[in-house]
């Protein structure tokens, strides 16, 4: 039986371009690219090239992308990094954050800092009172995720940002689900500082980068050799940059068929749910084009993932990063929904390889375990 991965927002396959690209830097030794040889030259190169391209992904320039191993590491680099060099004071993060905001930022709290959080609505979208409100106390930063990895509900970062400016304080974003599937221009964000990763567009594991405004003052979270100019030490991991660099160009070139594509699945796939009696989150306001966020009443999220997953269909319950986490989704607790019907969740994401029929076959095999799951229910009741 093959599997139908419908999951994309946890990661992606790579993609066979970034491989060859990435190939020469795996099996050859092409030298560490701080040496002054030739090798180590060529290794520069293209952890350069691959600095011009994630900029040109994101509309900043070269010089302000800083190379981390993940999005989780230039999220801690962002928080730690930022109030570090600042008195101490509030950090706000959104309410429905991820884990490597929110833990980070709680984590400042026994250095002097005050971690707040910021509500949302029962869309997902931030409380722009309550955070008005939280910005009359002295605020450091303020981080708020672009696009929700559960909901796929997309954030008013600019509008957020220029508040959080009038207030003096700095904001970051995790843009991680942004890239690729809508378009992201930093200035007109109006962040000192985003977040993105390789392996949610077709690149490698190991790969992410943090954008800089370049009148921010920031600490390093990791010292040693000074690589990245000194912002984040450690010999660069040359194959897995090169191709994010190469992701981020594709991500790019592909974004409108992406998002013409995935939107009209999520659609289709959407219409079926409601029939089928989903509770769909998110679905009044902008959202990210391949992202559906739903539950069933009486029907627990990770019970029908697994019944999925025997059928073929890979599905998540929530954020792939603390899915050995059984309690309900902080983003649903968050947005006022109800913890019984939090706790069955379900995500589907999709990418550009998959199908109509797919996701039409997803809809028979889900409404089939329905009925199976709730005959099961009531034979044990």
């Amino acid at each position: 039986m093959s599997h139908v991965f419908f999951d994309h927002n946890s990661t992606t396959a790579l993609r066979s371009e970034v491989l060859e690209v990435m190939l020469p830097f795996m099996v050859e030794q092409q030298g560490n690219a701080t040496s002054r040889h030739s090798y180590g030259r060529t290794a520069r190169a293209v952890v350069e090239r691959a600095r011009e391209q994630v900029a040109d992904a994101v509309n900043a320039h070269p010089s302000q992308v800083v190379f981390t191993a993940s999005g989780t590491e230039a999220n801690n680099f962002a928080i730690h990094g930022i109030a570090s060099n600042l008195c101490h004071g509030q950090i706000l993060i959104s309410a429905v954050e991820h884990p490597c905001i929110s833990r980070p930022a709680l984590a400042m709290q026994s250095r002097g800092w005050q971690a707040l959080s910021i509500d949302v609505d029962l869309h997902c979208k931030l409380d722009m009172h309550h955070l008005h409100n939280l910005l009359a106390a002295p605020t450091n930063l303020v981080s708020v995720m672009l696009a929700n990895n559960e909901t796929g509900v997309i954030q008013d970062l600019a509008q957020i940002a220029t508040l959080a400016h009038q207030h003096k304080a700095f904001v970051h974003t995790d843009a991680v689900q942004g890239l690729g599937k809508v378009e992201m221009n930093f200035a007109d964000l109006n962040v000192n500082a985003m977040t993105v990763s390789s392996h949610k567009i077709g690149g490698p594991l190991g790969a992410g980068a943090l954008v800089l405004d370049k009148r921010l003052d920031i600490q390093p979270l990791l010292h040693g050799g000074g690589q990245e100019k000194g912002l984040r030490s450690g010999t660069e991991n040359v194959a897995a940059i090169a191709g994010f660099g190469l992701a981020c160009e594709l991500a790019v070139k592909n974004l409108a068929a992406f998002a013409a594509h995935t939107q009209q699945l999520r659609d289709l796939c959407e219409e079926g749910l409601s029939k089928l009696g989903a509770i769909l989150f998110g679905q009044q306001v902008k959202r990210i084009p391949n992202t559906s966020f739903f539950a069933f009443n009486n029907i627990e999220g990770e019970t029908l993932v697994t019944a999925l997953d025997r059928k073929g269909f890979a599905v998540a319950s929530g954020s792939a990063c603390s899915s050995d986490n059984s309690e309900p989704s902080h983003v649903l607790l968050a947005m006022g929904i109800e913890p019984d019907v939090a706790r069955g969740a379900i995500r589907v994401s999709f990418g550009l390889s998959n199908t109509i029929e797919q996701v039409q076959q997803f809809l028979t095999v889900l409404e089939q375990e329905l009925a199976r799951l709730r005959n099961l229910t009531a034979i044990l009741a």
